[in-house]
């Protein structure tokens, strides 16, 4: 099968992400990236355009959105993997001219820009495809298959934390620049960036909506702009109670996304930092351990594993998953078709939902952590 033709805007250099996405969308050899604007300046722009070799660079997205829908070989989709307040406008180019978008998270920096995005991708033939990437994980794909046959019977309690420690004191660097600046990131620090990835594992793994939040955000560090510590207390609907918590000033925590959800007849336990296991507790009985590819495992983890168990796979596979999702997805598409029904990706709407949620804790902190609805 030959490779989707990939671009890339933002990613250059000195970008972390950008070079996660490169690898992402070559693990299962599916795309190959054949052309970039890989920075807001032309001078940058130009120079990681030449140290990847890549076929064709651009000083602009737009200007790369006009001439490669014009190629016969042109790019077919295109990663965005900017900082958060460019990504409406990037994808807004490339979905007009039928370029499918695999975008970075959160949708967008404002909740004006996510539903105009949600218009731009029904008007387009093009898919949207969301890199929350912990989708991505086999043992994350257990539990959500578990949840769905009833393993756990009605979801009663749902907690789920994402502490980092990077943040706990003023750092001069890119990264932690642009992440704590609400002209480039929005409304939400901590609650924009690692939030919205636990509000969405959360709600994929269990099938949940998240109904009304009440939010305590806090900006420890003297100076900082946006939230850096957030306790969220969340209803869903259909009446399952939960927790999240997310922290950028948490020492002693890398990427610490743990989940626990407890049913009727039992719980299921996983956390980021140790992928390749799901524990199970029916309720009554010892826990049990389910490892990847072992004894157990189901077929939603099965399709998404590439090697035997006892060989971790973790945070460079889960988002290969999502680019292999989105290649089965875009393939389909060619053929005029739909994917098959195992096939799943965070979408647009996702992507409203998480803005939703980061503009639903600002509002509730800001009013004391009183209870509001998401939908404003």
């Amino acid at each position: 099968m030959s490779r989707i033709r990939l671009g890339m805007v933002g990613g250059g250099n000195d970008a972390f992400i950008g070079a996660v996405h490169r690898i992402a969308s070559r693990i299962d050899d599916r795309f190959e990236l054949v052309a970039g604007a890989l920075s807001s300046t032309p001078e940058k722009a130009q120079a990681s355009g030449e140290a990847l070799g890549l076929p064709r660079v651009y000083d602009d997205f737009k200007s790369m959105a006009i001439r490669e829908a014009r190629l016969k070989n042109g790019i077919e989709a295109v990663a965005i993997v900017t900082p958060n307040h460019v990504h409406y406008a990037a994808a807004r180019e490339f979905l007009k001219r039928g370029i499918h978008v695999i975008c970075d998270k959160p949708l967008t920096s404002t909740l004006a820009d996510a539903k105009k995005l949600v218009k731009a991708v029904e008007a387009s033939d093009a898919l949207f495809v969301l890199t929350h990437n912990y989708t991505g994980y086999p043992m994350v794909r257990q539990a959500r298959e578990m949840i769905a046959d009833g393993t756990l019977g009605a979801i009663r309690v749902v907690q789920v934390e994402y502490p980092q420690d990077w943040l706990t004191v003023d750092q001069d660097i890119k990264q932690a620049r642009w992440r704590t600046d609400p002209a480039q990131s929005g409304a939400g620090g901590s609650t924009g960036d690692i939030g919205t990835h636990a509000h969405n594992l959360a709600c994929f793994v269990t099938g949940l909506e998240v109904e009304s939040l009440a939010a305590d955000l806090q900006a420890f560090v003297s100076g900082r702009q946006l939230d850096d510590n957030g306790h969220v207390m969340l209803r869903f609907k259909g009446g399952a109670r939960g927790m999240l918590w997310c922290s950028q000033v948490a020492p002693g925590n890398e990427n610490a996304l743990r989940l626990r959800v407890y049913g009727e007849t039992g719980g299921l336990e996983w956390a980021q930092e140790d992928p390749n296991y799901l524990w199970h507790t029916p309720f009554g009985e010892p826990k049990r351990l389910l490892t990847r590819s072992g004894a157990g495992a189901g077929a939603a983890a099965g399709r998404v594993s590439r090697v035997p168990p006892g060989h971790p796979e973790g945070y460079l596979e889960g988002f290969a998953t999502i680019y292999s999702e989105a290649a089965e997805a875009i393939v389909a598409a060619r053929d005029g078709g739909r994917p098959a029904d195992e096939v799943i990706y965070p979408t647009v709407h996702d992507g409203l939902k998480g803005v939703q949620f980061v503009g639903a804790c600002v509002r509730s902190s800001a009013r004391n952590a009183a209870w509001v609805t998401l939908d404003g």
